[in-house]
């Protein structure tokens, strides 16, 4: 499910900044971006997630900067004493007196280095790390309690389209075979007029029977009714249910397409027509529900 959620904090001489994004995935998929001093993180921070997504592909972007300290930083005077060499021998041929001022040698790469200890570190920053992602998850929860209601909404005005249709078809259903009874009867009274002949009346029942029994769609209406009440149950249950909400989707089209194929008639294929755009729809909203 799409969501977006970020934080700041600042405690313990650490400053953290966390972004979280999210977008439509049948499966959970997770992304840390950040600080490459903090990646053994990923595993405590991918536990942490997944307690609040089980579905999308999720990217986090972490931020961490330790404050300046006096111990924290160390001159490298190989380096330095490098640099200098380099700047008075280079002076030299070109016939300019020159001194290395030491402010603007500090400036170089690699004369002032960090004193780092990687797990120190992460040992130390994690607990800030933690706090700063607990407060973006939240936000992201949200957002998307917010999409969830529309999103719920939306579902709901879908299946109602689909119920209201279906009741329409099952109403028209009878007619079909009423209204091929007719035709048909009417086809064979005319060919009896025209030659002279007669027709076994058990032939002409058993002709409809066959119809009958081809365009019967009592048992897809009826799926289709459990699988609109499933649906609707579905949405009520706080847990998770993207995927059941998935593969019910699947089961309304296959249904609602089975009953075009079989009703032979032009007013139930237009119910069937707005049913499949409600089915569409709902396939699309579906994807972003976890």
């Amino acid at each position: 499910m799409t969501g977006y959620g970020d934080a700041h904090l600042h405690a313990e001489g650490v400053s953290v900044s966390v972004e979280i994004r999210s977008v439509n995935n049948r499966y959970f998929k997770l992304t840390v971006r950040g600080n490459e001093l903090f990646s053994g993180l990923e595993s405590q921070i991918e536990s942490l997630t997944r307690k609040h997504i089980n579905r999308g592909t999720v990217t986090v972007n972490l931020r961490v900067k330790s404050d300046a300290t006096a111990d924290k930083y160390r001159i490298d005077t190989d380096v330095l004493q490098s640099y200098v060499k380099q700047i008075r021998e280079m002076s030299g041929q070109i016939g300019i007196a020159e001194t290395p001022h030491l402010d603007s040698v500090l400036l170089l790469p690699g004369v002032v280095q960090e004193n780092t200890d990687n797990d120190d570190e992460q040992f130390n920053a994690w607990p800030v790390i933690e706090k700063t992602l607990k407060v973006a998850l939240e936000k992201f929860d949200a957002m998307r309690q917010h999409e969830g209601e529309t999103t719920t909404h939306d579902l709901r005005e879908n299946l109602g389209i689909i119920a209201k249709h279906l009741q329409e078809i099952e109403v028209q259903s009878p007619n079909v075979v009423a209204g091929y009874r007719d035709r048909m009867t009417e086809r064979v009274n005319k060919v009896l007029e025209e030659f002279d002949v007669s027709v076994d009346p058990s032939t002409l029942l058993r002709e409809v029977a066959i119809f009958t029994d081809r365009v019967n769609i009592s048992e897809e209406v009826v799926r289709l009714k459990s699988h609109l009440q499933q649906f609707e149950m579905f949405l009520e249950q706080k847990e998770s249910a993207g995927r059941k909400l998935d593969f019910l989707t699947q089961e309304l089209f296959r249904e609602t397409n089975t009953i075009g194929s079989k009703a032979n008639d032009a007013e139930i294929a237009k119910g069937v027509v707005e049913m499949k755009t409600a089915i569409e729809k709902i396939r699309e909203q579906v994807q972003n529900i976890e």
